[in-house]
């Protein structure tokens, strides 16, 4: 009797090894594997091993080794059949009538990979050729070297309605595979089928074996309706189902690197570049149940990975949320916060691997991520809102659908809960905050999220505010770009620069060097170029010109007008010195809260986090900005 292998597939995917395993045999954790006594010879020391990435089991005893397939017929005594029906059952999956029409399907799913396949060779020798041009300076623009391009397989898609129809038609390819395998659009009230994807870099989707079963592609035009395209389903791509570098993913976490979720192509191949080889991400969606499974067969407790801002908390929140019912011992997630509205990409430009690699070292337990959200709003100042959160908290563990697990979350929610309304110690003035700042109650909505029971250690030691240290601030990047390009902003506004407090380290010490050269004279844009170069500082300037990669920041590029320069160098320069006033506040708040954790010193921290997010979402917005530069009138 023959199974699709898309069947037995979903059955290796939904049905880890030790789980099938440890029906009958009792695991312990040994590094990236499991061990047990043989179940085939009596032994006193574990010679039987499981290994979930690989999908096999070692039994060193007798010799045998296999598939979660192959254990069910050798210790259940059933014929390969009848293994596929019991774990069909264990997964909760129906068993495919196998038919001549079945067969024809598994078939056809061969001859769509193929299909897939010439259009991914398509699509590279298109990168390659003169009309990839445009498509590689894209790449070249997102720091994506060659050898990456090569290593994902990344094209580029012509923007001719039948480029690629015409191109697979001339290798025998039906228009039929065409679009059932998702590369051309067609429908009843389209008469002549086109190309999905047009002009767009193309980025290869392959299943957990390295097949390329779909594509995503990224316009290079603004004015088109969608910047990022997947292809549709189709029989061989479920959007939900699938993680994009998933392949390499599995295999990188099987030999020892921590699997990372970010959101999109470009930082998963930012964040492989800067040596995190099991970085994947979902395509274009929330993270979905399916999703989930296939990461937690690659790793015990992966990092996904999210924007600091209000959206990536959302989708904290929503992972989350899907992920607590699921949770097994052992089993679990951590978040980790960006610093500055950075993606990973900018984060990897800005401040290189150490930067990604502190800011996953902070990744937070997800029973952080659940207390966080369940108090950031604050507002427990009466009995009953008290007991509303601990009545909260109960049925959150009750959603819980492991025994043990529940158990310990019931215990870690309602200790939290003691804690936080625990007697407070003898109370005193908060330390002074700074001159000039005054201090607001706090709103209903402040935009701070609790760390902590106790808040200050491990905000203190969060990834948000240690982060913040490695990747450079994009406003003093800003500023320090604008000098080195316009630097007749020197002649008025040097004072400004020499007054400036930066926080990045190296940024401020490039500043001083601006300033040193600049003494006693205006230097050229190239003068002042060579003078940084000849102090060794132009490794820095690289790097703070690589963290500006948002298209509204053109003002601080070359070409740009001197109005629109001067007008957007005050805008930057206010909300700079409104930032450093800002974060001043929230050391001393920080170090109040630290000392006395009480709802008056959290509350203080809860505002001044809601100023800087505020601040953080503020853009020049004046009217007639950027006419002087050729720009399009924006107005309020």
């Amino acid at each position: 009797m023959r199974f699709p292998a898309a069947f037995l597939d979903e059955l290796r995917a939904r049905l880890p090894v030790s789980e099938v395993v440890g029906r009958r045999v009792t695991l312990k954790k040994a590094g990236r594997e499991w061990k047990g006594l043989s179940p085939f010879n009596k032994e006193r020391t574990p010679s039987f091993f499981v290994n979930d990435q690989k999908g096999a089991w070692f039994d060193f005893s007798s010799g045998k080794n296999g598939t979660i397939f192959d254990f069910v017929m050798a210790t259940e005594g059933v014929s390969f059949p009848e293994a596929v029906e019991r774990l069909a059952a264990m997964a909760g999956l129906p068993v495919p009538k196998v038919s001549e029409e079945a067969e024809a399907r598994e078939e056809r799913r061969k001859t769509l990979h193929e299909v897939l396949e010439l259009a991914a060779k398509f699509y590279e020798a298109t990168l390659a050729a003169r009309a990839g041009a445009k498509a590689r300076g894209y790449l070249a623009d997102r720091a994506v070297s060659p050898a990456m391009q090569l290593r994902f397989r990344l094209g580029y898609a012509p923007g001719e309605r039948f480029a690629l129809k015409e191109h697979l038609g001339a290798q025998g390819v039906p228009v039929e595979d065409m679009i059932e395998a998702g590369l051309l659009v067609a429908g009843d009230d389209i008469p002549v089928p086109y190309d999905r994807f047009r002009d767009r870099v193309m980025f290869p989707i392959t299943d957990l074996r390295g097949r390329i079963i779909a594509f995503g592609g990224r316009a290079l035009e603004k004015d088109v309706p969608a910047k990022y395209l997947n292809s549709p389903e189709t029989p061989l791509f479920h959007k939900g189902a699938t993680l994009y570098n998933g392949a390499a993913a599995r295999q990188a976490a099987h030999e020892g690197a921590p699997v990372i979720v970010v959101e999109g192509y470009v930082d998963v191949i930012a964040m492989v570049t800067a040596g995190f080889p099991a970085t994947v991400a979902p395509l274009g969606t929330a993270l979905t149940e399916d999703q989930l499974a296939l990461l937690w067969r690659m790793a015990e407790e992966p990092v996904l990975c999210f924007d600091g801002d209000a959206a990536g908390m959302r989708a904290a929140y929503r992972a989350v949320d899907l992920a607590l019912p699921l949770l097994r011992p052992g089993r679990s997630l951590r978040f980790a916060t960006l610093p500055g509205g950075q993606d990973p990409d900018d984060l990897v430009r800005s401040g290189g691997p150490d930067a990604v690699a502190e800011v996953i070292a902070g990744a937070r337990p997800l029973a952080d991520m659940l207390w966080q959200r369940e108090t950031e709003a604050g507002g427990f100042d009466t009995p009953e809102r008290r007991a509303a959160l601990d009545r909260r908290v109960g049925e959150i563990a009750a959603g819980i659908s492991d025994e043990a697990v529940r158990r310990y979350y019931r215990q870690d929610l309602q200790e939290r809960v003691r804690q936080k309304f625990a007697p407070a110690p003898r109370r005193f003035e908060p330390a002074r905050r700074f001159e000039g700042t005054p201090r607001r109650p706090a709103g209903p909505h402040g935009g701070l999220r609790e760390a902590s029971a106790t808040l200050s250690p491990r905000f203190l030691a969060s990834s948000i505010v240690r982060g913040s240290l490695s990747g450079i601030p994009v406003r003093e990047a800003l500023i320090l770009v604008a000098i080195v390009n316009h630097t007749w902003l020197l002649e008025h506004h040097s004072e400004d620069l020499a007054d400036l407090e930066f926080r990045h380290p190296d940024a401020d010490r490039l500043r001083r060097v601006i300033l040193d050269t600049a003494a006693g004279h205006v230097p050229a844009a190239a003068a002042l170029r060579a003078a940084i170069a000849a102090r060794e500082f132009g490794t820095v300037l690289a790097r703070i010109e690589a963290a500006i990669t948002h298209p509204s920041d053109w003002p601080a590029r070359e070409g740009a007008a001197e109005e629109d320069v001067r007008q957007w160098w005050v805008h930057v320069v206010s909300l700079h010195r409104k930032s450093r006033t800002l974060h001043r506040e929230l050391r001393n708040a920080e170090q109040a809260l630290g000392t006395e954790p009480s709802e008056e010193n959290f509350a203080w921290l809860r505002d001044v986090q809601a100023q800087l997010a505020a601040l953080e979402g503020t853009e020049a917005m004046i009217e007639g900005f950027g006419m002087p530069s050729g720009r399009s009138v924006r107005t309020l």
